[in-house]
């Protein structure tokens, strides 16, 4: 007769582990991508691990655009607390919500560039007037 340790024993004779903390269903919508993607986390994890699975998961299913897999390129949002993005030590389970959106950090500022235009203008300041400055002809 085989001895056993105190854990307790699965039918197949695996060891039981204990799920510490409550387990969530979440959906993490990607932008720019066709549809959410659904998959179960602790709610401790901390929110750089959920981006993290995202990202695997994400690549594993061969979705559309292309994504780097470093984490840190990412922002997670939540859909219904607020406008920041959630900070990567922040445990996902800390709002009470299961839907977010995942978005790619942009690498350069929108619009301010400080290129020269045709007037000495820079930047978006120069685009918008530039923009804006259209004739009306009439007959």
């Amino acid at each position: 007769m085989k001895s056993y340790n105190s854990e307790k024993m699965s039918i197949f004779q695996t060891p039981i582990k204990k799920v510490k903390g409550t387990r969530l269903l979440i959906t993490v919508n990607v932008l720019g991508s066709a549809g959410p993607l659904r998959f179960v986390v602790n709610e401790n994890d901390k929110v750089a691990k959920v981006v993290e699975t995202a990202l695997k998961q994400y690549s594993r299913e061969g979705r559309l655009p292309l994504l780097t897999s470093n984490v840190n390129d990412f922002f997670l949002y939540s859909t219904t607390a607020g406008i920041d993005a959630l900070e990567a030590s922040d445990s996902i389970g800390s709002l009470g919500v299961r839907n977010f959106i995942l978005c790619k950090k942009q690498k350069e500022p929108l619009m301010t560039e400080r290129r020269t235009h045709g007037n000495g203008k820079r930047g978006w300041k120069a685009w918008l007037t530039k923009s804006f400055n259209f004739k009306i002809h009439s007959h």
